[in-house]
């Protein structure tokens, strides 16, 4: 969450930073919950004070051997009303917390602004864009030969799952550890194997709740008519990764923290009924590979460019041409302050599609868990802030495999495989998929 001493300093300048994103701050919620919240922390320091005051003036009552009996009767009523005066401030405090758990993150300075993805910058490309002398197949006619059921999914599960078997499931794996060992072996990253369901205080934490509900597939512990605790299957492990810091007080010399993961994700994908409802692209579960990374206030920015390139490594490795987007305001995730997208090229669509979404949320989720490290600052004094969290995906599996089955492809309907992959797939005597 933004920090509440922002909105107490220059509530107005924080207003106009979130209409940049779209997002219209209450001021006024805002200025009366923090009246009244001042108002009653005066009233439980005056009590607090008056208390102290009478019972210094009982003792020296006493000292003297006076009659403290008026005195004595005046405190017997304060704790019953500084009882009542903080359960009030307590619950004005909730309201508040609530409130400030709904509000998205600050744009960085350096964010472009804009409305919708048509306003994102364009900062670079990677790749000439394949040419085929054959009209190109799109990944599902292609994959289908290699094992790509999407019938067995439905059947299973429903739509927007798939079943893989053979050449094609071997293929997403190979994809899956190529990208582990680009990361751990390459980024410096420490491999990680995070449970897939989580509580929801984690999901707080990272900020999928409260009010990414609906995206969310729950699951009640101990059943669905049991009074037990509502858990979450992971959006991605961006979420479990990050919260391993939740609630820590890390040293400086801790940092920076990088962790990976190939874990699959969950979506339940509300509110995009009707969109690349055709394959791969928008799965209600798929595997991802995650990068996260835990640093230092000032370090955040340089780590952010880091991990760029982190993920635009294996689109190189794989030979995958790809273009990187400046996300603008209105486009960002609701904890990030600044998104770069890798956009990967399909040749059935004729556009790029996006692979990988790298962010800085700055100190938001920090906040959030509640996790600090002690930052020395100047005259080498020590104090503890939160620290600042990046994740991103290094990268989508499924629409990694996506990508290969489409700008591999040949004339006859066979499969390249990528010379990165050919170690992972077993094929030493063949260059085609299913060799």
């Amino acid at each position: 969450m933004i920090d509440i001493q922002l909105l107490r300093r220059d509530i107005d300048s924080v207003a106009q930073r979130l209409a940049q994103r779209g997002y219209e701050l209450d001021v006024v919620a805002f200025n009366a919950l923090e009246a009244e919240r001042k108002e009653l922390q005066l009233r439980t320091e005056a009590l607090q004070a008056s208390r102290n005051a009478l019972s210094k003036q009982i003792g020296q009552a006493k000292a003297k051997g006076e009659d403290a009996q008026s005195l004595m009767d005046q405190v017997a009523g304060i704790p019953a009303e500084l009882d009542r005066v903080n359960e009030l401030l307590n619950q004005v405090q909730s309201r508040l917390d609530i409130w400030l758990a709904t509000i998205p993150n600050l744009p960085h300075a350096s964010v472009p602004v804009g409305e919708s993805a048509d306003q994102n910058v364009y900062v670079r490309d990677w790749g000439g864009l394949p040419t085929f002398d054959f009209s190109p197949k799109d990944h599902v006619e292609l994959g289908e030969p290699y094992g790509l059921d999407f019938e067995a999914g439905v059947k299973l599960s429903g739509s927007r799952f798939v079943f893989m078997k053979g050449p094609i499931a071997r293929l997403h794996r190979a994809i899956a550890q190529y990208m582990l060992d680009i990361q751990t072996g390459k980024h410096g990253y420490t491999e990680c194997y995070t449970p897939y369901i989580v509580n929801s205080e984690t999901l707080f934490g990272t900020g999928q709740l409260p009010k990414f509900a609906d995206d969310l597939f729950a699951v009640k512990k101990g059943g669905q008519d049991s009074e037990g605790e509502m858990l979450y299957l992971i959006p991605t492990s961006e979420v479990s990764l990050t919260n391993m810091v939740r609630g820590a007080l890390l040293e400086e010399s801790e940092l920076p923290i990088r962790l990976t993961a190939h874990t699959p994700c969950f979506r339940s994908e509300a509110g995009s009924y009707g969109r690349d409802t055709r394959g791969m692209i928008r799965q209600h579960q798929f595997d991802k590979v995650e990068m996260v990374q835990l640093v230092g206030a000032d370090a955040s920015y340089e780590a952010l460019e880091a991990m760029v390139g982190h993920a635009e490594a294996i689109l190189q490795g794989l030979k995958l041409p790809y273009r990187v987007m400046l996300l603008c305001t209105g486009d960002m995730g609701f904890g990030a302050a600044k998104t770069y997208d890798l956009e990967v090229w399909l040749p059935s669509q004729k556009a790029y599609r996006e692979i990988s979404s790298v962010s800085n949320c700055e100190a938001f989720q920090a906040r959030r868990m509640q996790a600090r490290y002690k930052r020395t600052v100047e005259n080498g004094k020590i104090k503890n802030e939160p620290i600042h969290t990046l994740n991103g995906s290094g990268l989508a599996v499924g629409r990694a495999l996506v990508a290969v089955l489409e700008n591999y492809q040949e004339a006859d309907g066979r499969v390249r495989i990528p010379e990165v992959l050919k170690p992972y797939m077993g094929c030493e005597a063949g260059n085609y998929l299913g060799e």
